[in-house]
Protein backbone atom coordinates (compact mmCIF):
# COMPACT_ATOMS: atom_id res chain seq x y z
CA UNK A 1 0.00 0.00 0.00
CA UNK A 2 2.90 2.53 -0.24
CA UNK A 3 2.98 5.38 -2.83
CA UNK A 4 5.86 5.04 -5.51
CA UNK A 5 6.83 6.88 -8.08
CA UNK A 6 8.76 5.81 -10.80
CA UNK A 7 9.14 7.23 -14.58
CA UNK A 8 8.17 5.64 -17.55
CA UNK A 9 9.30 6.83 -21.14
CA UNK A 10 6.28 6.24 -24.25
CA UNK A 11 6.11 8.34 -27.37
CA UNK A 12 9.15 10.23 -26.69
CA UNK A 13 8.79 11.46 -23.59
CA UNK A 14 9.89 10.67 -20.14
CA UNK A 15 6.92 10.65 -17.72
CA UNK A 16 6.66 10.45 -14.06
CA UNK A 17 3.68 8.35 -12.27
CA UNK A 18 3.00 7.87 -8.66
CA UNK A 19 1.20 4.83 -7.50
CA UNK A 20 -0.26 2.83 -5.00
CA UNK A 21 -1.99 -0.63 -4.57
CA UNK A 22 -2.92 -3.06 -6.65
CA UNK A 23 -5.44 -4.26 -8.85
CA UNK A 24 -7.54 -3.26 -12.18
CA UNK A 25 -5.70 0.22 -12.97
CA UNK A 26 -7.51 4.02 -12.07
CA UNK A 27 -5.61 6.41 -13.67
CA UNK A 28 -6.42 9.80 -12.06
CA UNK A 29 -5.45 13.33 -14.62
CA UNK A 30 -4.94 16.70 -13.56
CA UNK A 31 -5.61 20.05 -14.95
CA UNK A 32 -3.78 23.70 -14.38
CA UNK A 33 -2.02 24.45 -12.19
CA UNK A 34 -1.88 21.15 -10.66
CA UNK A 35 0.85 18.01 -10.86
CA UNK A 36 -0.23 14.81 -9.78
CA UNK A 37 -0.06 15.36 -6.30
CA UNK A 38 -3.47 17.42 -6.54
CA UNK A 39 -5.41 14.00 -6.30
CA UNK A 40 -2.96 12.73 -3.19
CA UNK A 41 -6.07 12.24 -1.06
CA UNK A 42 -7.51 10.12 -3.54
CA UNK A 43 -4.80 7.28 -4.16
CA UNK A 44 -4.67 5.86 -0.79
CA UNK A 45 -8.59 5.80 -0.60
CA UNK A 46 -8.66 3.90 -4.00
CA UNK A 47 -5.37 1.83 -3.10
CA UNK A 48 -7.48 0.62 0.21
CA UNK A 49 -10.52 -0.29 -1.94
CA UNK A 50 -8.68 -3.24 -3.99
CA UNK A 51 -7.39 -0.85 -7.14
CA UNK A 52 -4.07 0.24 -8.50
CA UNK A 53 -4.30 3.96 -8.42
CA UNK A 54 -1.87 5.91 -10.71
CA UNK A 55 -1.34 9.80 -10.94
CA UNK A 56 1.12 10.87 -14.05
CA UNK A 57 2.63 14.11 -14.13
CA UNK A 58 1.59 14.95 -17.40
CA UNK A 59 3.75 16.49 -19.90
CA UNK A 60 4.63 19.70 -19.14
CA UNK A 61 4.51 19.07 -15.45
CA UNK A 62 6.05 18.60 -11.97
CA UNK A 63 9.07 15.91 -12.82
CA UNK A 64 7.30 14.73 -16.71
CA UNK A 65 9.46 16.85 -19.25
CA UNK A 66 8.49 19.61 -20.76
CA UNK A 67 8.77 19.33 -24.50
CA UNK A 68 9.40 22.91 -26.23
CA UNK A 69 7.61 22.31 -29.78
CA UNK A 70 3.73 23.65 -28.91
CA UNK A 71 2.84 20.72 -31.40
CA UNK A 72 3.68 18.38 -28.10
CA UNK A 73 0.51 19.92 -25.63
CA UNK A 74 -2.37 18.80 -28.10
CA UNK A 75 -4.87 16.08 -26.58
CA UNK A 76 -3.97 13.66 -29.38
CA UNK A 77 -0.30 14.07 -28.26
CA UNK A 78 -1.27 13.22 -23.94
CA UNK A 79 -3.81 10.90 -25.14
CA UNK A 80 -0.68 8.72 -26.43
CA UNK A 81 1.22 8.83 -23.46
CA UNK A 82 -1.74 7.88 -21.61
CA UNK A 83 -1.95 4.87 -24.26
CA UNK A 84 1.76 4.13 -23.75
CA UNK A 85 1.33 4.24 -19.41
CA UNK A 86 -1.64 1.83 -20.35
CA UNK A 87 1.07 -1.15 -22.26
CA UNK A 88 3.33 -0.21 -19.63
CA UNK A 89 1.18 -1.00 -17.35
CA UNK A 90 0.16 -4.53 -19.13
CA UNK A 91 -3.65 -2.99 -19.07
CA UNK A 92 -6.08 -3.65 -22.00
CA UNK A 93 -7.72 -1.43 -20.10
CA UNK A 94 -8.21 1.41 -17.42
CA UNK A 95 -10.53 3.71 -15.62
CA UNK A 96 -9.96 6.73 -16.32
CA UNK A 97 -10.54 9.77 -13.61
CA UNK A 98 -10.21 13.73 -14.64
CA UNK A 99 -10.18 17.24 -13.91
CA UNK A 100 -9.77 20.69 -15.39
CA UNK A 101 -7.72 19.93 -18.68
CA UNK A 102 -7.55 16.44 -17.22
CA UNK A 103 -11.10 16.47 -17.85
CA UNK A 104 -11.07 17.37 -20.76
CA UNK A 105 -8.35 15.13 -21.58
CA UNK A 106 -10.35 11.87 -20.81
CA UNK A 107 -13.40 12.84 -22.29
CA UNK A 108 -11.27 12.77 -25.82
CA UNK A 109 -9.52 9.74 -24.93
CA UNK A 110 -13.17 8.21 -24.89
CA UNK A 111 -13.65 9.15 -28.11
CA UNK A 112 -10.19 7.91 -29.55
CA UNK A 113 -9.58 4.96 -27.91
CA UNK A 114 -12.76 4.13 -26.53
CA UNK A 115 -11.75 0.10 -26.73
CA UNK A 116 -8.99 1.09 -23.93
CA UNK A 117 -11.35 2.40 -21.89
CA UNK A 118 -13.25 0.35 -18.86
CA UNK A 119 -14.83 4.24 -17.91
CA UNK A 120 -14.43 7.36 -16.85
CA UNK A 121 -15.35 9.58 -13.52
CA UNK A 122 -15.02 13.38 -14.55
CA UNK A 123 -15.01 16.14 -11.69
CA UNK A 124 -16.25 19.93 -12.94
CA UNK A 125 -15.81 19.93 -16.56
CA UNK A 126 -18.62 18.55 -18.58
CA UNK A 127 -18.88 16.64 -21.78
CA UNK A 128 -19.72 19.38 -24.73
CA UNK A 129 -19.53 18.59 -28.51
CA UNK A 130 -16.98 20.73 -30.45
CA UNK A 131 -17.83 24.48 -31.08
CA UNK A 132 -18.65 25.67 -34.83
CA UNK A 133 -15.57 28.08 -34.38
CA UNK A 134 -12.30 27.98 -33.12
CA UNK A 135 -12.00 28.51 -29.13
CA UNK A 136 -9.81 31.41 -29.34
CA UNK A 137 -12.58 33.80 -31.16
CA UNK A 138 -14.29 33.02 -28.21
CA UNK A 139 -12.49 34.43 -25.78
CA UNK A 140 -11.28 37.36 -27.56
CA UNK A 141 -14.80 38.77 -28.15
CA UNK A 142 -14.97 37.80 -24.40
CA UNK A 143 -12.24 39.64 -23.57
CA UNK A 144 -13.36 42.77 -24.98
CA UNK A 145 -15.65 42.79 -22.43
CA UNK A 146 -13.75 41.91 -19.10
CA UNK A 147 -10.77 40.08 -18.29
CA UNK A 148 -10.59 36.56 -19.28
CA UNK A 149 -7.60 34.00 -18.70
CA UNK A 150 -7.89 31.73 -21.67
CA UNK A 151 -7.45 35.34 -23.55
CA UNK A 152 -4.64 36.37 -21.46
CA UNK A 153 -2.74 33.10 -21.84
CA UNK A 154 -2.65 33.07 -25.23
CA UNK A 155 0.66 35.08 -25.71
CA UNK A 156 3.74 33.33 -25.87
CA UNK A 157 5.95 34.47 -22.66
CA UNK A 158 3.33 37.11 -20.88
CA UNK A 159 1.49 34.91 -18.36
CA UNK A 160 4.87 32.79 -18.21
CA UNK A 161 6.66 35.87 -16.80
CA UNK A 162 3.87 37.35 -14.43
CA UNK A 163 3.16 33.68 -12.42
CA UNK A 164 6.49 32.29 -12.65
CA UNK A 165 7.87 35.56 -11.15
CA UNK A 166 5.75 34.79 -8.04
CA UNK A 167 4.83 31.14 -8.50
CA UNK A 168 3.74 30.08 -4.02
CA UNK A 169 1.35 33.33 -4.35
CA UNK A 170 -0.34 32.43 -7.12
CA UNK A 171 -1.02 29.15 -6.70
CA UNK A 172 -2.67 30.39 -3.58
CA UNK A 173 -4.31 32.91 -5.39
CA UNK A 174 -5.55 30.85 -7.73
CA UNK A 175 -6.58 27.78 -5.73
CA UNK A 176 -8.83 30.47 -3.13
CA UNK A 177 -10.38 31.76 -5.96
CA UNK A 178 -11.54 28.91 -7.34
CA UNK A 179 -13.17 27.05 -4.06
CA UNK A 180 -16.01 27.40 -3.03
CA UNK A 181 -14.91 29.90 -0.65
CA UNK A 182 -14.73 32.57 -3.20
CA UNK A 183 -16.79 33.72 -6.80
CA UNK A 184 -13.88 33.05 -9.06
CA UNK A 185 -16.49 35.10 -11.84
CA UNK A 186 -15.88 38.16 -9.79
CA UNK A 187 -12.50 38.33 -11.91
CA UNK A 188 -14.51 39.34 -14.70
CA UNK A 189 -15.44 42.72 -13.36
CA UNK A 190 -11.86 44.13 -14.29
CA UNK A 191 -10.76 45.15 -17.80
CA UNK A 192 -8.78 43.00 -20.03
CA UNK A 193 -6.74 46.37 -20.77
CA UNK A 194 -3.49 46.74 -18.15
CA UNK A 195 -4.14 43.81 -16.00
CA UNK A 196 -2.31 40.85 -15.19
CA UNK A 197 -3.96 37.50 -13.45
CA UNK A 198 -2.49 38.51 -10.01
CA UNK A 199 -4.16 41.53 -10.66
CA UNK A 200 -7.62 40.44 -10.79
CA UNK A 201 -7.29 37.09 -8.22
CA UNK A 202 -8.12 37.96 -4.56
CA UNK A 203 -5.75 37.94 -2.10
CA UNK A 204 -5.53 34.99 0.12
CA UNK A 205 -5.99 34.36 3.22
CA UNK A 206 -3.37 32.85 5.45
CA UNK A 207 -2.98 28.78 5.41
CA UNK A 208 -3.94 26.43 6.45
CA UNK A 209 -7.54 26.54 5.33
CA UNK A 210 -10.31 24.30 5.92
CA UNK A 211 -9.17 22.19 2.89
CA UNK A 212 -5.71 22.69 2.40
CA UNK A 213 -2.54 22.72 4.44
CA UNK A 214 0.63 24.79 4.11
CA UNK A 215 2.53 21.42 3.55
CA UNK A 216 0.00 20.49 0.77
CA UNK A 217 0.82 24.06 -0.73
CA UNK A 218 4.36 23.87 -0.69
CA UNK A 219 4.71 20.43 -2.14
CA UNK A 220 2.92 21.84 -5.62
CA UNK A 221 4.70 25.08 -5.49
CA UNK A 222 8.40 23.05 -5.22
CA UNK A 223 7.61 21.99 -8.62
CA UNK A 224 6.58 25.13 -10.30
CA UNK A 225 9.48 26.94 -8.82
CA UNK A 226 11.33 24.78 -10.50
CA UNK A 227 9.71 24.47 -13.95
CA UNK A 228 7.82 27.40 -14.17
CA UNK A 229 4.35 27.60 -16.06
CA UNK A 230 4.84 27.28 -19.53
CA UNK A 231 4.42 24.16 -19.73
CA UNK A 232 0.73 24.11 -17.97
CA UNK A 233 0.37 27.14 -20.21
CA UNK A 234 0.72 25.69 -23.75
CA UNK A 235 -2.07 23.54 -23.11
CA UNK A 236 -4.39 26.90 -23.28
CA UNK A 237 -2.07 27.78 -26.41
CA UNK A 238 -3.16 24.20 -27.82
CA UNK A 239 -6.73 24.18 -27.64
CA UNK A 240 -7.58 26.02 -31.14
CA UNK A 241 -5.00 22.66 -32.08
CA UNK A 242 -7.13 20.50 -30.43
CA UNK A 243 -9.75 22.02 -32.07
CA UNK A 244 -8.71 21.51 -35.42
CA UNK A 245 -7.77 18.18 -34.82
CA UNK A 246 -11.11 16.92 -33.62
CA UNK A 247 -12.88 17.51 -36.50
CA UNK A 248 -13.85 14.22 -37.21
CA UNK A 249 -15.42 13.81 -33.77
CA UNK A 250 -18.03 16.81 -34.30
CA UNK A 251 -21.27 15.67 -33.19
CA UNK A 252 -19.72 12.25 -31.91
CA UNK A 253 -21.38 10.59 -28.67
CA UNK A 254 -19.15 9.76 -25.68
CA UNK A 255 -20.16 5.74 -25.79
CA UNK A 256 -18.06 4.32 -22.28
CA UNK A 257 -19.28 4.09 -18.84
CA UNK A 258 -19.50 7.36 -17.71
CA UNK A 259 -19.55 9.04 -13.78
CA UNK A 260 -20.11 13.05 -13.32
CA UNK A 261 -19.57 15.01 -9.74
CA UNK A 262 -19.03 18.46 -9.52
CA UNK A 263 -19.20 21.41 -6.53
CA UNK A 264 -21.99 23.58 -6.28
CA UNK A 265 -19.92 26.38 -6.39
CA UNK A 266 -17.84 25.39 -9.54
CA UNK A 267 -16.87 28.02 -12.01
CA UNK A 268 -16.40 26.04 -14.58
CA UNK A 269 -20.06 24.93 -14.39
CA UNK A 270 -21.51 28.58 -13.74
CA UNK A 271 -19.54 30.22 -16.49
CA UNK A 272 -17.70 28.19 -19.05
CA UNK A 273 -19.80 25.51 -20.07
CA UNK A 274 -22.80 26.65 -21.34
CA UNK A 275 -26.47 27.40 -20.74
CA UNK A 276 -27.14 24.20 -19.61
CA UNK A 277 -24.08 22.10 -19.47
CA UNK A 278 -26.10 18.68 -17.84
CA UNK A 279 -28.60 18.63 -20.55
CA UNK A 280 -26.22 18.60 -23.10
CA UNK A 281 -23.86 16.27 -21.50
CA UNK A 282 -26.58 13.80 -20.93
CA UNK A 283 -27.40 14.12 -24.72
CA UNK A 284 -23.88 13.27 -25.83
CA UNK A 285 -23.17 10.58 -23.06
CA UNK A 286 -25.47 7.61 -23.92
CA UNK A 287 -24.48 5.89 -20.83
CA UNK A 288 -23.79 8.77 -18.74
CA UNK A 289 -24.55 6.61 -15.28
CA UNK A 290 -24.92 9.10 -12.53
CA UNK A 291 -24.56 12.91 -11.68
CA UNK A 292 -23.87 13.91 -8.49
CA UNK A 293 -23.65 17.33 -6.95
CA UNK A 294 -21.36 18.36 -4.14
CA UNK A 295 -22.44 20.83 -1.80
CA UNK A 296 -20.08 23.40 -0.43
CA UNK A 297 -17.86 22.94 -2.92
CA UNK A 298 -15.98 25.02 -5.76
CA UNK A 299 -12.97 23.55 -8.57
CA UNK A 300 -10.84 21.50 -6.53
CA UNK A 301 -13.84 19.52 -5.43
CA UNK A 302 -11.24 16.24 -4.39
CA UNK A 303 -9.44 18.88 -1.81
CA UNK A 304 -12.59 20.37 -0.61
CA UNK A 305 -14.80 17.60 0.00
CA UNK A 306 -12.13 14.82 -0.27
CA UNK A 307 -14.16 12.06 2.26
CA UNK A 308 -16.98 12.63 -0.05
CA UNK A 309 -15.48 12.11 -3.11
CA UNK A 310 -13.38 9.33 -2.10
CA UNK A 311 -16.60 7.64 -1.17
CA UNK A 312 -17.95 8.71 -4.56
CA UNK A 313 -15.17 7.64 -6.45
CA UNK A 314 -14.92 4.15 -5.04
CA UNK A 315 -18.40 3.67 -5.24
CA UNK A 316 -18.34 4.35 -9.13
CA UNK A 317 -15.14 1.77 -9.20
CA UNK A 318 -17.17 -1.11 -7.47
CA UNK A 319 -19.94 -0.82 -10.80
CA UNK A 320 -17.31 -0.02 -13.27
CA UNK A 321 -14.36 -2.88 -12.91
CA UNK A 322 -14.50 -6.79 -11.27
CA UNK A 323 -14.46 -6.47 -7.19
CA UNK A 324 -10.86 -7.06 -5.58
CA UNK A 325 -11.99 -10.67 -4.98
CA UNK A 326 -12.38 -11.31 -8.54
CA UNK A 327 -16.39 -11.41 -7.74
CA UNK A 328 -18.41 -8.74 -10.41
CA UNK A 329 -19.49 -6.02 -8.58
Amino acid sequence: MELTHRFVTTHGIRIHVAEQGEGESVIFCHGFPHTWYIWHRQLPAVAAAGYRAIAPDLRGYGQTEVPAELEAYTNRAVCEDLLGLLDDLGAEQAVFVGLDFGAALVWELALRAPERVRGIIVLNNPFAPRPPRAPSQLWAKAAARHFLHLDYFQAPGVADAELGARPREFLARVYHALSADYHYLDTWRFPAAGNGYLDVLPTAPALPWRWLGEDELETLAQDFERTGFTGGLNWYRSLDRNWELTADYAGAKVTVPAYFLYGDRDPDMEGFSGRDPLTTMREHVPDLREVTEIANAGHLVQLERAEEVNRLITGYLRHLVAHPSGIPA
